[in-house]
């Protein structure tokens, strides 16, 4: 496996795995291990399934060629419109998670300096300002900065991991799954609830087209890319619900009622190391942040394009106050949201990686180009449909009480 292929890896690994970690199990906790671990099982299957359809359709329409581009050759000018919409509130919902997560995690860690509680809508002024101000530098420098943080998120997931097994109780595992920590009717909600979260934590498509361009349209690498690059954040994943549904117990992570400093202060308690506890907390924050710029480096360039804004000093302020200026008004007026709205945005990424390629799919196989196709056929296309229907249903379902 040559270094190219290790690299493109990384990229799908690195692009699914961050903030939406730290959510998963607020949003499962309730479920119990067992459950959680076939609904992550069954989303990553979804998830592999739809990459390996976008690499077929990719292919088919011209190596080299971006999302937008792709869209517009199957489906014209009205999926290209939908396909834009649906990056945008993609994009502008993640923004907006990671303002209320990144500023919950900053009060924490500023309270005992400054001897006080910092007001939430000062921290999510405070974090925009400070961590948004980095996107305004440039893209090659925040790509540079990126893949160190991420490199050292990583290092410090396994350290946790690696500490924290050891103290896992096997009847927070095995009671907690055959008992229900809830009443069924307030656990039929929760399920609704965490099959949005989940899915969007597997959402690494992105990236899809940048990687067939870099490995010159090689089918087989691409299939093992993609393949290989989606099982670590499941494995990632499943040992993350361990060692937190495993240490703390699922009710008591339930009763945190989505709080992402709760969950990092039960964690560090577990810990038996003020090493390990410090280990733990940057983890939480470099996990939000390297996602945060991540997300908003990409809306900030979309941004660009759409508006086509001048590089320089007056249309970077101009790009800059449209990508963060929405998500920073809901962020300050709905502080309390992190894996609600994270939930949200499976809408538009169902769209982006369900609906819309199975669309592309449909139109591009009957006229037999070749080359490469994803098993299944149209049961496999009309069964992804379904799931896409369901997570969608599922959402509005949470939104609509």
């Amino acid at each position: 496996m040559n270094l190219k292929i290790l690299g493109s890896i990384a990229i799908v690994a690195g692009t699914a795995i961050g903030g939406g970690m730290l959510a998963l199990p607020l949003a499962t906790a309730a479920l119990g291990m067992v459950p959680a671990i076939v609904l992550l099982t069954v989303i990553w299957g979804t998830s592999a399934y739809t990459s390996l359809l976008m690499l077929e359709i990719n292919l088919r329409t011209g190596v080299g060629d971006n999302v937008h581009a792709i869209t517009g050759k199957t489906l014209g000018k009205l999926g290209q419109v939908i396909q834009g919409a649906s990056l945008l509130s993609l994009l502008f919902a993640l923004t907006m998670v990671y303002l209320m997560g990144g500023s919950s995690l900053l009060e924490v860690r500023l309270e005992p300096l400054l001897g006080m509680k910092l007001d939430n809508r000062i921290a999510v002024l405070l974090f925009t300002f400070i961590f948004g101000g980095i996107i305004a530098v440039g893209v090659s420098w925040i790509d540079k900065v990126s893949r160190i943080l991420f490199s050292a998120m990583v290092v410090l997931l396994v350290v946790v991991v690696a500490f924290l097994l050891p103290e896992v109780n096997a009847s927070n595992i095995i009671g907690e799954a055959s008992k229900s920590i809830v009443e069924a009717s307030e656990l039929n909600q929760l399920w609704m609830a965490a099959i949005p979260v989940v899915f969007t934590s597997f959402g690494f498509h992105v990236c899809i087209a940048t990687i067939v361009r870099y490995l010159d349209g090689d089918a087989q690498s691409l299939r093992k890319v993609l393949l290989i690059g989606s099982t670590i954040p499941l494995v990632s994943y499943i040992l993350w619900l361990l060692v937190t549904l495993g240490t703390i117990g699922g009710a008591t992570v339930h009763g945190f009622e989505g709080s992402l400093p709760a969950l990092v202060g039960a964690l560090q308690q577990v810990a038996d190391s003020a090493i390990i506890r410090q280990c733990v907390d940057i983890f939480a924050n470099l996990a939000l942040i390297t996602s945060f710029l991540g997300v908003t480096m990409s809306l900030f360039d979309y941004i660009a394009e759409l508006t086509r804004a001048k590089d320089n000093l007056a249309g970077r302020a101009q790009t800059w106050a449209l990508t963060f200026v929405p998500p920073l008004l809901c962020a300050l007026f709905y502080p309390d949201g992190f894996f609600q709205v994270l939930g949200f945005a499976a809408i538009p990424l169902v769209v982006m990686i369900m609906f819309l390629p199975v669309a592309m799919a449909f139109k591009q196989r009957p006229q037999n180009l070749g080359g490469y196709q994803v098993a299944g056929g149209s049961f496999g296309l009309g069964l992804i449909s379904l799931l896409g229907v369901a997570i969608v249903v599922a959402q509005l379902m949470v939104a609509l009480g």
